[in-house]
């Protein structure tokens, strides 16, 4: 395996092609040329991997993805300015929600951005040299052990590390951060519970719930609403398990947080240092709440909404909830996170999920997205501040 990172378009860039339509084609051919030219080329072969995993091709990616990392642990994103410092990013291998997606956050900050990958049951690779450090590894069921295991190597780290809490990140749960912001004033994480499928069959055949219905299952390890669905009572959950080949869930009672419009709006907001960034508003007809499927594209009204939110973010929904986010950041404790959320009609902040590894991206085009340019660039100023001052 070579000693010396292999050098990668990387996450963003690629993503950035997707995102404005290009022909991705020719970058492609190029790369495949290349691994056929060579088979030490794991740059290629990585690269290769991620534009599968971009469009939708999971198992294909992770194939090839486990193919370069068989050749190599440590890839370059070169930065497109004259670099003055890198990064150490160590990740887990996995898709786009695997890890803390810094490629996206340092697009155009003159760092070069290095990842190390960690694989389950290996020892952690020795680092090329950089100047900072990041734990990457995104918590998921997949990335336990990586992170359970690579405690002992960020003890002696010969540079300074960023969110070097690999069991803050792992506690990151759903059911963990239900119980790590229990009983906080002015917010609200609904317990959530993990039940195999004989737990919910017990209960469709009339056993008594561990919550009140409706109830939100999902299986445990899936992203972004997959498998995801709404149970009104008992005898619902049949239906869903026979659509579910999973085996184990977590269940959470359903908060209704419908404005009196009768839309659901949902905020994405980073945390850097302990300070608040807004990353998005969404606001839809259903009560899942996702930025793509939502129609913020083809709305006005609610691009204007979102506009409005971004711009009063510090002295609005931040400053109402500030004594939660205090609460919220002492008790997560890491130096970056992002939290899916929502206001109650109530007016308590409703957490849906914390995680290291939220997308967060400057990619909106410019039409019709032009308010989000500065929000975002305050954002990531903060997140290059917070590499910069360690």
């Amino acid at each position: 395996m070579s000693a010396d990172p292999a050098e990668v378009l990387g996450p963003a860039r690629l993503s950035r092609m997707v995102f404005e339509g290009k022909d991705l084609q020719p970058v492609w051919d190029a790369a495949m040329a290349r691994a056929s030219a060579s088979a030490a080329d794991a740059g290629a072969r990585m690269d290769l991997a991620t534009m599968l995993l971009l469009t939708g091709q999971q198992e294909a990616g992770l194939a090839l993805q486990a193919e370069a990392l068989a050749l190599n642990a440590a890839y370059r994103r070169p930065t497109r300015a004259r670099a003055n410092a890198t990064l150490l990013a160590l990740v887990a291998p996995g898709d786009m929600m695997a890890n803390t997606p810094l490629d996206f956050l340092l697009e155009d900050a003159a760092i070069d951005l290095v990842s190390l990958f960690v694989r389950p049951g290996e020892p952690v690779p020795s680092p090329p040299p950089h100047d900072v450090a990041f734990l990457a590894v995104g918590q998921s069921e997949a990335n336990a052990p990586i992170l359970e295991a690579i405690g002992p190597a960020l003890a002696d780290w010969p540079r300074p590390m960023i969110n070097g809490a690999p069991e803050r990140i792992a506690a990151l749960t759903r059911d963990g951060v239900a119980a790590r912001l229990a009983e906080v004033p002015g917010l609200l994480a609904p317990m959530a519970a993990r039940l195999d499928r004989a737990d919910l069959a017990r209960v469709a055949a009339g056993a008594p719930s561990p919550m009140a219905f409706p109830l939100l299952v999902r299986p445990i390890a899936s992203h972004a609403g997959a498998g995801l669905a709404k149970i009104g009572a008992p005898g619902d959950l049949l239906g869903y398990l026979q659509a579910q080949p999973e085996a184990h869930f977590y269940a959470t009672p359903f908060v209704e947080y419908a404005a009196a419009d009768g839309l659901y709006r949902k905020q994405r907001i980073v945390f850097i240092e302990g300070a608040p960034f807004i990353a998005h508003l969404a606001v839809s007809e259903h009560w899942m709440v996702h930025y793509l499927s939502a129609g913020m594209a083809e709305d006005a009204d609610r691009r204007a909404e979102e506009a409005a939110f971004m711009a009063s973010f510090d002295s609005g929904f931040a400053a109402r909830h500030k004594a939660a986010f205090e609460t919220l950041v002492a008790r997560i404790g890491l130096d970056y996170f992002g939290i899916d959320c929502a206001e109650t009609p109530g007016g308590d902040l409703l957490i849906f999920e914390a995680d290291t590894a939220m997308i967060v991206h400057a990619m909106d085009p410019l039409d019709p997205f032009a308010y989000k340019q500065e929000p975002m660039r305050r954002l990531i100023a903060a997140f290059e501040a917070m590499l910069r001052s360690r």
